[in-house]
């Protein structure tokens, strides 16, 4: 009878070192960023990105897996936007003066909010390889226009420029001085909103399961059921697009 109990407790002592030691070995392997061949439900990533509408933005995304190779993405968006005709332009006759663009009336910053779907092309079967994704994305886009401000002289009199809201059918070039400080005329900002529609294409690099770096790429089309007035001169446009490339690190967790 005593050696059963001996045994048995040997045996719970044994398999408790089994155990614990699985457990080491996983939260090791864990912090070392390997793969548990387990499945990261949860993930958040911060971006920084360039667009071919001449400016830069930045970016937030939280995601969830929906299965082995589907996440369902949450994602938000800052950035300025220019039209493709701007060209910015200095007043010879003023030794001093600074430079602004003719013709533009609006200056414009985007916020997108979205909700979307990564999908696997290609899975990284090792941490040196590369997986590469595609992602498409629905949302809502509110546009900040700030009427542009310029340093304007009056015509016809020795005045001093003075900052005014730039109206090309009115102000004569020779009398612009240069723009004037960015934050005048930020209480006529007017907010315009519109929706949005994305196709991205990612190739993700880590060197760790558990972290998310990556470059991704795509398309951006933002549409206004009330076209958007950035450059006098043009017509006005419903619909924008756009495309971006930009830099993304996250982290995931169970």
């Amino acid at each position: 009878m005593n050696k059963t109990i001996i045994t048995f407790i040997l045996i719970c002592l044994f398999s408790f070192g089994v155990f614990s030691q699985e457990i080491n070995d996983a939260a090791s392997r864990l912090e070392r960023g390997e793969d548990l061949k387990v499945i990261y439900r949860n993930e958040a990533s911060f971006g920084a990105f360039v667009h071919s509408a001449g400016g830069i933005g930045l970016a937030f995304r939280a995601g969830r897996q929906v299965n082995v190779d589907r996440k369902r993405m949450l994602e938000v968006e800052l950035q300025n936007y220019k039209h493709p005709k701007e060209v910015k332009t200095v007043n010879s006759y003023y030794q001093s003066s600074q430079g602004y663009v003719y013709g533009k009336v609006n200056s414009i910053l985007l916020l997108r909010g979205g909700v979307g779907f990564q999908n696997i092309l290609f899975q990284k079967s090792e941490k040196k390889n590369v997986e590469i994704r595609y992602s498409t994305f629905l949302g809502g886009t509110l546009a900040f226009a700030k009427p542009v401000y310029l340093e304007i002289k009056n015509s016809n009199t020795l005045s001093v420029p003075t900052a005014q809201r730039y109206d090309p059918t009115i102000n004569n070039q020779d009398d612009i001085f240069g723009k004037a400080p960015f934050f005048k005329g930020i209480g006529g900002t007017k907010v315009i909103p519109a929706g949005y529609a994305k196709l991205a294409l990612s190739f993700e690099y880590a060197d760790r399961y558990d972290a998310i770096k990556a470059i991704e790429t795509g398309v951006v089309a933002d549409i206004y059921p009330k076209a958007l007035e950035i450059m006098a001169f043009n017509k006005k446009q419903n619909v924008y697009v756009s495309l971006y490339i930009k830099m993304i690190w996250g982290k995931k967790w169970f």
